[in-house]
């Protein structure tokens, strides 16, 4: 026989003997075996707002890139970089003297046209009576009515062009459009730029401030009849800014149409930013509220576990015995899990010692961390009602998939 075939046998005669060891593979308790020790809380009734969470993008109401829109030596530069700007501040300010003289170049075209045009008026009054009494030909007196409208015009002509050397005047001071935040100014004093073509420095607006995310395409119909009952709110907050409250925006804007590419639809929120906790191009995490799960029944997360028939829990009857109860999960809270159907509150559900038990083995409940022995008093009973009083983590909202895990996927942590 061959080394290979001897490990063979001896390999098949010990699963033989592990097996009649252990009673043919069934887990039975004998008449003197204790209870297994478990831990188990019961499942709690709460109202529980669904919340979608997701990673957001700030961006500013508005972004301006200011640039020059007259050409000229920049003979001040009153900007600084990272400075904050109210609408009309003057920014730059570049060489006026050749916009002076342009105006006082047009002013005298003018003067000078306004006075031949009061010449030109007589001549044709004169002409009118002239030709009355048939002294001048119809030539001449059609030369002196065309020289007359030809200088009307020449005068409208002549105040546009003062005007516009006014405007490029104006012009020669470069201001905030806009109230915000100046970025890097690219322009310094002695630069001589051409109208329209250099961008000085950007400003952006910062306050208010937009707080724009996606959301899956599935949770659209919810989003739309919840807009129908009042305005939707996100909270918000930055990564690594734990000494703040979130930041609460209403929604402003849901887009008009879904990204084919990631199935997703873009929503915004609109905050006001006073203290400038938000940032341009800054990532936050986002939670909209889509839906308030009422009088919902809520286990922990951890006593949730994965069977043939899907997903199970471990619940110890009156009994004192473990039956394996197969449930519906929904959303997922932060440490819990929100179970549809299944389970009434009140109902003992083990978290920790599952690997003990069996069904219809008896248990002997130890407590859970933290309840102090009194682990069903902030329950009403089995009867599914709301708890009389509110208990911490009770009012924390149940995170939507994706982000969780979807709906009967109830994976243990």
């Amino acid at each position: 026989m061959s080394r290979l075939s001897l490990l063979r046998a001896a390999f098949a005669a010990l699963l033989l003997c592990t097996w009649a060891c252990s009673g043919g593979g069934e887990k039975k308790a004998g008449p003197g075996a204790r209870p297994a020790p478990v831990v188990a809380v019961p499942a709690r009734a709460a109202d529980v707002p669904v919340v979608v969470k997701a990673v957001g993008n700030v961006e500013p109401m508005a972004t301006v890139a200011v640039k020059p829109q007259v050409g000229g030596a920049i003979l001040a530069q009153l900007v600084h970089d990272g400075a904050r700007v109210a609408k009309g501040d003057l920014l730059f300010r570049i060489d006026p003297r050749p916009f002076e003289l342009v105006i006082r170049e047009s002013r005298a075209k003018l003067e000078r046209d306004k006075a031949l045009l009061t010449k030109a008026d007589e001549d044709l009054k004169r002409y009118v009576t002239l030709k009355a009494k048939d002294v001048v030909a119809q030539e001449q007196y059609d030369q002196t009515y065309a020289a007359a409208k030809t200088l009307e015009g020449t005068i409208k002509l002549n105040e546009a062009t003062l005007d516009r050397a006014r405007l490029d005047l104006e012009y020669a001071d470069v201001r905030a459009p806009i109230a915000g935040r100046v970025g890097t100014v690219l322009l310094t004093a002695g630069n001589v730029v051409k109208a329209n073509e250099a961008v000085a420095c950007v400003i952006n607006q910062i306050s208010p401030i937009f707080i724009s995310f996606s959301i899956p395409e599935r949770y659209l119909p919810a989003v739309m009849a919840r807009q129908k009952k009042g305005p939707m709110e996100i909270t918000a907050s930055a990564p690594g800014d734990t000494e703040n409250e979130p930041i609460i925006a209403p929604i402003a804007s849901v887009d008009n149409a879904v990204d084919t590419k990631t199935g997703t639809i873009r929503l915004k929120a609109k905050a006001e930013n006073a203290d400038h906790r938000l940032w341009p191009g800054q990532f936050v995490r986002v939670g909209l509220t889509i839906a308030v799960l009422e009088n919902a029944v809520v286990i922990p997360t951890q006593a949730l576990l994965d069977g043939i028939s899907g997903p199970y829990v471990y619940v110890i009857g009156s009994d004192g015995k473990a039956e394996a109860r197969t449930i519906r999960p929904g959303p997922i809270v932060d440490a819990d899990t929100v179970v549809e159907q299944g389970l009434v509150a009140g109902e003992m559900v083990v978290t920790d010692g599952q690997v003990r038990l069996a069904p219809g083995v008896a248990a002997e409940i130890k407590g859970a961390p933290g309840a102090g022995g009194k682990s069903g008093d902030d329950t009403a009973g089995a009867g599914g009602s709301k708890t009389s009083e509110a208990k911490p983590g009770e009012a924390k909202p149940a995170q939507a998939t994706p982000v969780g895990k979807p709906a009967g996927e109830g994976t243990k942590p």
